[in-house]
This record gives C-alpha cells, sequence and structure tokens, in this order.
C-alpha cells in the first residue's frame, strides 16, 4: 500500500474501496495516523471525533461487504469547517463565545453526506465566525500553510483547505462569504468550489452574513468536487434562501474536451497594479492553456469592480452585526463570570467571547445601520451591488464563464499583514464580486512559483450553471502540468 495513499482523491479511494484493496476502517487508520504525524505543525484541527468515526467507516464497510449499491463517498473521511452543524459536535465558530457548544442537530449539507455514507471525521479551523482571510483570527489556535509552514493557508476556511492539502482528509467542507473557499484552495494548491447561492442548503451554517453565505466543497480534483456537489445540492424547505431547481449529474457533465468552443471573457478590471507578477504569469499562460484547448478568448469589462471591497465591507458587516446580535450571554454563548447585573452581562460576555476582528466587523456593520447613515452606506451599497449582478449578467451575454487569478498574491507570511485590516481585506478582491452577484465560482491549481508556493485560477459561471462550469474546470485541469502536485511535510 502507498505510504502516499492520503494525497490520493477521493475517487480514486473510492475504487480502492470497491476493489476490497482497503476497507473503510483501515483508510480512516490512514487519515488518523496522517493526522498524528503532521497537525502538530500544520495545526488544521480543531477536534475530533474517531471513536464515532470509526463506527461510521465500520458501518460502511459492512454495507459494502453485504453487497448494497453504494454511492463515491460511502466510507471516505470527510473533515468539517467548525460553523458546520453535526449533532453533538461541538460547534465553535473558533470563538471564545461558542467554546463550549455543542449542536443538537445536523444540518441539511451535512446530513446529505452522511446519508451518503461519509465518516466525518475532525472539526477543521477557521478565522472566527468566518472573519478573516489569514486563519490568524481564531480564538484556538493558528492554521500554517502546508506548502509552507511559515506562511498562511488563506482564510476564512484556512483550516478546511490545509486539512486537504496535507493529507489529513480527504475532502472537506467549508463556507465562502467573499472568498472563503477559493482564497484558501488557492493558496494551498487545492479546488475549491463555491457553488451559486441557493443551490446548497445553509441550514446548518452558523451564518456570518445571510445574503452572501454559500457551503462548498474542498477537494484534491475537480471530479470530487463534482462528487460532492452532487451529494450536497438541492432544494431544501428548511433554508428559505434554497432555490428549487432541478439538479443534474455534475459528474457525468465532466469532458476532456468541453473547452473546445467555449467562449471565456478575461475582465481587463482583474489585472490590476500590484499584483504578483508570478500570478500574472501563471494566470496568462492558463489564459492561453485554453485558447489552445480550442477556447475563444474574448476581453470583457466589468466596470464596477473597483467597487465590491467597500460594498462588500458596508453589507457583509451590518449583517454580521445583525447575525451576531443573538451571541448575548442569556443564552447558549460564554457567560462573564464578572457581571454585576444582566446589562453589564450582555457587555462583558461580548467583550470577553468575541476577538478583534469580530468586534471591529460588529461595530462598522451597526454603525452603517444605524439611524441617519442607513440611507447613506448601507442602501447604496445594495444599490451598486445590483450594478455589479448587472456587470455579471451583461458579460454573460457574450461569454461561458470568466476566468481571472484567484488571488492576488501566494500565500504571504503568518503575522505580516495583522495589524493592517485593509491590506488584509484586499486579498479577496478577486473573489468578492461572485459572493455579491450570487455566482458560481471555482479556483483550480494552475502553477507554483518559484517559491514553491501555489497559485489558483479562478472560473466563474453562470447561476446554477455548474455542470458547465466543473467541465471548464475539468478540462484545464486534465491539461495542467500542476495537476496532482502535492506539498511536501
Amino acid at each position: 500500500m502507498s505510504s502516499e495513499i492520503y494525497y490520493r482523491c477521493v475517487s480514486e479511494l473510492e475504487a480502492m474501496l470497491d476493489r476490497r484493496e482497503i476497507a473503510a476502517v483501515e483508510l480512516l487508520r490512514v487519515f488518523m495516523e496522517r493526522k498524528s504525524a503532521v497537525d502538530d505543525k500544520v495545526g488544521a484541527f480543531l477536534s475530533e471525533y474517531p471513536d464515532e468515526a470509526m463506527s461510521a467507516a465500520e458501518a460502511s464497510d459492512k454495507r459494502r461487504a453485504s453487497g448494497a449499491k453504494l454511492g463515491p463517498l460511502d466510507g471516505i473521511p470527510v473533515g468539517l469547517k467548525d460553523l458546520l452543524a453535526v449533532k453533538g459536535q461541538k460547534l465553535t465558530c473558533a470563538s471564545r463565545i461558542l467554546e463550549n457548544y455543542v449542536s443538537p442537530y445536523t444540518g441539511t449539507a451535512m446530513a446529505k453526506l452522511e446519508s451518503a455514507g461519509a465518516v466525518f471525521w475532525g472539526r477543521l479551523n477557521m478565522d472566527e465566525f468566518a472573519m478573516g482571510s489569514s486563519c490568524e483570527n481564531s480564538a484556538f489556535k493558528k492554521t500554517r500553510n502546508p506548502w509552507d509552514l511559515s506562511r498562511i493557508p488563506g482564510g476564512s476556511s484556512g483550516g478546511s483547505a490545509a486539512a486537504v492539502s496535507a493529507g489529513e482528509c480527504a475532502c472537506s467542507l467549508g463556507s465562502d462569504t467573499g472568498g472563503s473557499i477559493r482564497q484558501p484552495a488557492s493558496l494551498c494548491g487545492v479546488v475549491g468550489l463555491k457553488p451559486t447561492y441557493g443551490l446548497v442548503s445553509r441550514y446548518g451554517l452558523a451564518a456570518f452574513a445571510s445574503s452572501l453565505d454559500q457551503i462548498g466543497p474542498f477537494t484534491r480534483s475537480v471530479k470530487d468536487a463534482a462528487i460532492l456537489l452532487n451529494a450536497i445540492a438541492g432544494y431544501d424547505k428548511l433554508d428559505s434562501t434554497s432555490v428549487n431547481i432541478g439538479i443534474p449529474d455534475y459528474l457525468s457533465a465532466l469532458s476532456p474536451d468541453s473547452l473546445r468552443g467555449a467562449k471565456i471573457g478575461v475582465p481587463s478590471e482583474y489585472f490590476i497594479d500590484g499584483m504578483d507578477p508570478e500570478v500574472r504569469a501563471c494566470v496568462e499562460k492558463s489564459i492561453k492553456k485554453c485558447a489552445g484547448l480550442g477556447a475563444e478568448i474574448v476581453e470583457i469589462s466589468l466596470p464596477h469592480t473597483d467597487l465590491a471591497i467597500p460594498v462588500y465591507y458596508i453589507i457583509a458587516t451590518a449583517e454580521a452585526s445583525s447575525n451576531l446580535a443573538r451571541y448575548d450571554g442569556v443564552r447558549y454563548t460564554r457567560r462573564s463570570a464578572e457581571a454585576r447585573d444582566v446589562v453589564d452581562m450582555y457587555f462583558k460576555s461580548r467583550a470577553e467571547g468575541f476577538g478583534e476582528e469580530v468586534k471591529r466587523r460588529v461595530i462598522l456593520g451597526s454603525y452603517v445601520l444605524s439611524s441617519g447613515y442607513y440611507d447613506a452606506y448601507y442602501l447604496r451599497a445594495q444599490k451598486v451591488r445590483t450594478l455589479i449582478r448587472r456587470d455579471f449578467e451583461s458579460a454573460f451575454e457574450k461569454v461561458d464563464v470568466i476566468l481571472t487569478p484567484t488571488s492576488p498574491t501566494t500565500a504571504f507570511k503568518l503575522g505580516e499583514k495583522v495589524s493592517d485590516p485593509l491590506s488584509m481585506y484586499l486579498n479577496d478582491i478577486f473573489t468578492i464580486n461572485v459572493n455579491l452577484a450570487g455566482l458560481p465560482g471555482i479556483s483550480v491549481p494552475c502553477g507554483i512559483s518559484a517559491g514553491g508556493l501555489p497559485i489558483g485560477l479562478q472560473m466563474i459561471g453562470k447561476a446554477f450553471d455548474e455542470a458547465r462550469l466543473l467541465s471548464y474546470a475539468y478540462a484545464f485541469e486534465q491539461a495542467s502540468e500542476c495537476n496532482g502536485q502535492n506539498p511536501k511535510l
């Protein structure tokens, strides 16, 4: 058995299980041993549930032995970002205010994975309440990039990206509010998919910004992303934002020849001053590769791109301040032992429980929603959001997919931008617009820098057109020289 079985794709692992080359229990032990070997250095996990995971793996082996027809995730070890609800497991959102909270229910996407036979192996680190771009805002630990342990993995789903990249789980789920799946996927050299808003139920996702959040997968390949999307997509009556549409078989839609005849839009606004020259060169090379695969490259314009950062940080913080008002020390959250009365308890519980970045965003959000400022900031931001969405609608009248860099730089050093929030916020400049418009986006590895750091290519699709988006990404991946490269831990 290969010592690097933990670097194999879900589809490969499932084939091994079906051929009886390995049992689900053995496979889980491989990932457990890998986690024990490297997570002291990487710091991807916040908690793990080995007994429950082993029971799930044993149940998978029994199903396989009985001759039952199994899906492509049965017996596969999966990690979960620590804001996704699973009954009986901690749900901390990497925050002191929820440090001891245990979820009383399982969210819809996670329940679908459970019914598909997935083995939930552990809870993964993140920026507190998903607020951050580097995974340095967790209340409990800092996660490091498996490609270079002195660098950040990206955020907020840094633990989910790092765990897959380091081979600590076969795949994982994260959440994407402004790029929090795609950006860490790019920096950690894995595939990250942000589905269309409304395609995957948000029931069981601890909310940061309700009109922007979306659950999506981290995987080692585009094929694996299609497998996970098949499992978690679909209408849910428990989520009022869920859209009731037909769900195709994303896996069967994949084709290595799909880029032939495709029209790919390249927006000039995404090739900005200050972008890492290696990132620019790598993305430009990828554009040429797509052309070589038969695609037509079309120059397009998304004129309101430069307004994305201010619009996002008004809307996201406003929704965050509203969503986080429920964490008050009265019901299920941390309660300050120093409080003298009810009002003091409210203030001190939140002061002790929330980190600096969360406090910063709650204060900003409360300000833009306050009397006298609502029209000037929040309402105006919503109007500009409509303009951003219309930019994409106009572009998609001419092209099938839009191609951009995922991140303006490779992974930066730990601590490099902690004291400069604005510089940190600019890391999401290429991903935020996708959330504001509610569109699907995927980051696929497209190269390695001279310093040995991954670079990601972002493809943006039409709403609910994940089948085409995944097929284009798959065609590019199959022709990519960096396909299958892994960190050396």
